[in-house]
């Protein structure tokens, strides 16, 4: 079940969480939780059995939802949970986004790929580190 966690952003779960998608270093998974308590961006959290086993946190701009973050546990990827993050995440949404925008590495594209967004190089964007834009359009069916 997705629900909003924004508020919950800076408990130790939802931060080892975060972890997962933002370079491993505390001062950036600092960051990225106290990002969510300005209340610019939102965060939800995918809860199983009692258990949050995955993050996704967006902005929503005009006909945009922009991912942010998006983790699951590692025991549980595999599983469809971050595709079904940004599915239930689309159905939810009210006004609904023309498409869905997430930058990501080269770690982490296949799985945007392989669900159906079209992906962009940027080149290196850090020094050896190649960056992705990764595009969704959202369907009329999806709305």
């Amino acid at each position: 079940m997705l629900k909003d966690i924004t508020t919950q952003a800076m408990q130790q779960e939802v931060k080892e969480l975060l972890e997962y998608s933002v370079f491993p270093d505390p001062e950036a998974v600092e960051r990225a939780a106290s990002s969510y308590q300005t209340g610019e961006s939102r965060l939800f959290g995918y809860e199983e059995d009692g258990l949050l086993v995955g993050v996704i946190g967006f902005d929503v701009e005009q006909d945009e939802l922009t991912i942010r973050h998006i983790a699951v546990l590692p025991e549980n990827r595999g599983k469809g949970y971050g595709r079904g993050m940004i599915l239930e995440l689309l159905l939810e949404l009210q006004p609904k986004p023309d498409r869905v925008i997430a930058e990501t590495d080269e770690e982490t594209v296949d799985f945007y790929r392989n669900i159906g967004f079209e992906v962009y190089s940027q080149g290196e964007k850090y020094p050896g580190v190649e960056r992705f834009r990764c595009i969704y359009e959202v369907e009329e069916s999806e709305e």
